[in-house]
């Protein structure tokens, strides 16, 4: 197979994925960004995580969140847990990996704020434990996954909101992910600067 012709095919499996994913996640997507909206009205903050790429993904929903989307605006409150490296590294040297966003979780995290945790596969266990962590502060949880939604999915409570992604190739459910989070913005930002 060419470099094209395998370009091409990831392309077209993008598109089907996103057009799969347009019939089936506007409705969680949408409740999901009235949560996040009315967390940041009543003076809460999102925290997000996520490792690797989805890492990438929390800062990226951070950073749309404290600097502006497509509207000028004040900044919001976006804290990514993915970026204090002394922080991330001094957890996983003392504690374990599993424990570097709990921990962080369990200091900042109030019953005022939101975690978004952000897994492609949801069987991440220090995603998993940042869950477990924000459901012990009182928080809700927005939960990023894909495929079957793994280990992730068991841990939600009828209060969290799951966008899964139907798709199992990593690549693919990061791409919807993005899609995802710029739709978030885009509800938050109407949410609290439409009026």
């Amino acid at each position: 197979m060419t470099a094209e012709t395998r370009i091409r095919a990831h392309f077209a499996e993008s598109i089907e994925v996103k057009l799969l994913s347009a019939e089936a996640l506007p409705e969680p997507i949408a409740h999901a960004g009235r949560m996040l909206g009315s967390i940041l009205e009543n003076g809460g903050n999102i925290l997000s995580c996520g490792n690797g790429g989805s890492a990438g993904d929390a800062q990226h929903l951070s950073s749309e969140l404290l600097n502006r989307f497509e509207r000028e605006r004040p900044g919001l409150p976006g804290i990514a847990l993915t970026t204090d490296s002394s922080t991330i590294t001094s957890i996983a040297n003392d504690y374990s990996f599993e424990d570097i966003f709990a921990k962080q979780i369990h200091a900042i995290g109030s019953e005022k704020d939101v975690l978004v945790a952000i897994s492609t596969s949801g069987n991440s266990a220090n995603i998993n434990r940042a869950i477990e962590a924000a459901h012990q502060r009182n928080m809700d949880v927005v939960a990023l996954s894909g495929n079957d939604g793994g280990a992730m999915a068991q841990l939600l409570l009828p209060a969290d909101i799951e966008i899964r992604v139907p798709a199992n190739r990593t690549a693919i459910i990061q791409e919807v992910h993005i899609a995802v989070i710029h739709c978030l913005c885009d509800i938050i930002d109407e949410y609290l600067f439409a009026h």
